[in-house]
């Protein structure tokens, strides 16, 4: 299995020690590189455009102007890098420009380790299967826009299929057999959740699972992705 592309994350806050953290938290995760920060609008336009990141996580209070100002400038000017807010601007209204100006998620200062995990799993669940392709199918649509699987698919009592979605592009961008464990480290879940999404993949078919035995000689389950090969 190719391993995926690393996300490049660009952020875009004036706060130096609430930068530092978001870029600890985001780099928690070895797909991950932070590759610019940013303290304004200006500088935040300019490394958008110099180092064309994947992913951009935005501020709306910003010293030199607003967040939500500079998301809308970046679209008029067709640039459609996938962009996040992270912000304590909570009220409906910025809510709702964002993501009438195109943002994909919106989270509110303070959040879980957890939960900016799951954006960055959203953004790799919304980056193309190939490059360059022309058209899209539905099912391609449905992934970008993050529909969910009609009701008629429906899954075991205790799997949500958000959660679904982010261990299964966890063990794709693993690119090799991991564990629960490190899985879970990987999306902010529990040894014993992680573990419970990965045997429901194993079930139908989109994830094998193999046994190592070490100096123990108790076997240990590593997981990968069905198309992947053996225990790398």
């Amino acid at each position: 299995m190719t391993p995926a592309l690393p996300v490049r994350v660009l952020l875009v806050e004036d706060d130096q020690r609430v930068a530092r953290v978001n870029r600890d938290l985001l780099e928690r995760d070895p797909g991950v590189h932070v590759v610019g920060s940013a303290a304004s609008c200006a500088q935040g336009d300019a490394l958008a455009r110099a180092l064309a990141p994947d992913l951009i996580l935005l501020d709306v209070h910003l010293p030199d102007g607003s967040g939500l100002g500079l998301l809308h400038h970046w679209r008029a000017a067709g640039i459609l890098t996938d962009v996040a807010l992270i912000t304590a601007a909570d009220d409906e209204s910025s809510v709702r420009l964002a993501l009438a100006h195109g943002a994909f998620d919106y989270l509110i200062k303070p959040f879980t380790g957890a939960r900016l995990a799951e954006l960055v799993a959203r953004h790799r669940a919304r980056r193309p299967v190939t490059e360059g392709s022309p058209r899209l199918d539905q099912a391609e649509l449905d992934r970008l826009l993050g529909v969910t699987p009609s009701a008629s698919e429906s899954l075991p009592r205790g799997i949500d299929p958000h959660t679904l979605e982010r261990v299964a592009a966890a063990l794709r961008e693993a690119g090799a057999s991991v564990s629960a464990e490190d899985l879970g480290e990987r999306v902010g879940l529990s040894r014993v959740t992680a573990w419970r999404y990965l045997e429901h993949l194993v079930r139908v078919g989109e994830a094998s699972l193999d046994h190592v035995y070490g100096q123990s000689g108790r076997p240990a389950k590593l997981y990968r992705t069905a198309e992947a090969g053996g225990p790398g």
